[in-house]
């Protein structure tokens, strides 16, 4: 049925590899490409064999010619977006230029402000339109899956959502004193960044982690969350009916918090260059550069997340409380395609979105957030392969 051009490498990007070669006949051919070419070597080595055929290449992800000239080798009928987030803006223009589809799973962030949000690809939208092709932004967890459980509650559930609480677990343990589970410089630039939610149209800033509640999770049991800004916050706002108030809270134990404040104490989590011995670096990159590489926890990773939504509105008058959520667990995913949890949520939503938009489900000339979208055939395939959800129409609400 189809071609995809996969770009990136690392731990979400071996879960996407995996899973496309699950449904062969929506992704017939698959190109896997990256600076580092021997990654996908090494990827597409562990799959030959089966219906998809893969090839692999190396690009460079911020040079727009180096894409448009792979993409015109290959001819995909969509790119698959999983390097890092400072790129996607080289791969729309790219896109753009040979008129492909294209599909990412976390929003632009410009490489020297942590800055999380959407105005950047959301300006693309009429050059879109105007090429006739799809772009589908956040197709992970959060963003992603948590979107389309928004879209799913008020197609079915309510007439109006007025409260939504997204609740991010992950109870695995790796054994490391301190390490991340995804791309170390992402994730502290974005947990020691401001929190922020939103309230009566406008968001409302806190000090980092300042926002803390016990929450109780099925099969985790209780668990500290801390309130953070995450990009989800801003699309949801925008697209969800009736919306007045919206929350993300993420899970840190306490030794992982002791840690990172030394860290930040000292001066290792910031963006800002540094002098070193004639050399500029940036003391983020230095501490991603000594720190696990998140790819090569799976094998010591053992516990489970759970990740999804809690909604409160109103359906026929009638005050409605709804939580939808998926549980997964480190070991079977590490079984499955030889990555943790946190890789295995990310990478599998990335596979659906593009199977949507393959099978011409999910198909108009534009950029779109997930929530924009049907969300029933989709929330079918998170059953099929691998995510099943779970509802609980009496939750516990987050005060």
């Amino acid at each position: 049925m189809g071609k995809a051009l996969i770009i990136g490498a690392g731990g979400v990007a071996s879960v996407v590899v995996h899973k496309c070669c699950e449904v062969p006949d929506v992704f017939e051919e698959i190109c896997i490409a990256s600076r580092t070419k021997s990654k996908c070597d090494a990827l597409k080595e562990k799959l030959d064999g089966g219906q998809t055929k893969i090839q692999t290449a190396q690009v460079d992800a911020d040079n727009v010619p180096e894409l448009v000239a792979l993409i015109n080798e290959f001819k995909p009928d969509i790119v698959i977006n999983v390097a890092l987030p400072y790129q996607d803006l080289t791969i729309m223009d790219a896109c753009l230029e040979t008129k492909v589809d294209y599909l990412d799973t976390a929003n632009y962030e410009p490489l020297d402000t942590a800055k999380f949000e959407y105005k950047w690809q959301w300006a693309y939208k009429e050059k879109f339109e105007e090429a006739g092709i799809t772009a589908l932004l956040g197709s992970g967890f959060d963003p992603g899956v948590t979107g389309v459980f928004s879209a799913y509650a008020l197609k079915h559930y309510f007439d109006e959502i007025h409260t939504i609480d997204i609740v991010d677990a992950n109870a695995g343990d790796h054994g490391y004193p301190f390490a991340t589970n995804f791309n170390p410089e992402i994730n502290i630039r974005e947990i020691t960044a401001n929190g922020r939610y939103y309230e009566n149209g406008e968001f409302i800033e806190t000090e980092p982690l300042e926002v803390k509640r016990v929450y109780d999770l099925p099969e985790i049991g209780p668990k500290d969350v801390y309130l953070l800004y995450h990009e989800e916050l801003e699309s949801l706002a925008k697209n969800i009916t009736g919306v007045n108030k919206i929350r993300f809270w993420m899970t840190f134990s306490e030794k992982y918090l002791t840690h990172l404040r030394v860290l930040e104490n000292v001066g290792m989590t910031s963006i800002e260059p540094i002098d070193y011995e004639g050399q500029q670096i940036v003391p983020l990159q230095f501490l991603k550069a000594i720190l696990p590489d998140p790819a090569s926890l799976g094998p010591r990773t053992k516990g489970k997340t759970n990740i999804g939504c809690i909604y409160q509105g109103t359906k026929n008058g009638e005050p409605k409380t709804y939580y939808v959520y998926n549980i997964c667990d480190h070991q079977e995913c590490y079984r499955e395609v030889g990555s943790q949890a946190i890789s295995y949520t990310t990478g599998v939503p990335a596979m659906i979105g593009a199977m949507m938009m393959l099978t011409g489900k999910w198909k108009k000339p534009g950029v779109f957030n997930i929530e924009e979208f049907d969300p029933d055939p989709f929330m079918e395939a998170l059953n099929e392969y691998g995510l099943p959800w779970h509802e609980d129409f009496n939750p516990t609400l987050i005060d």
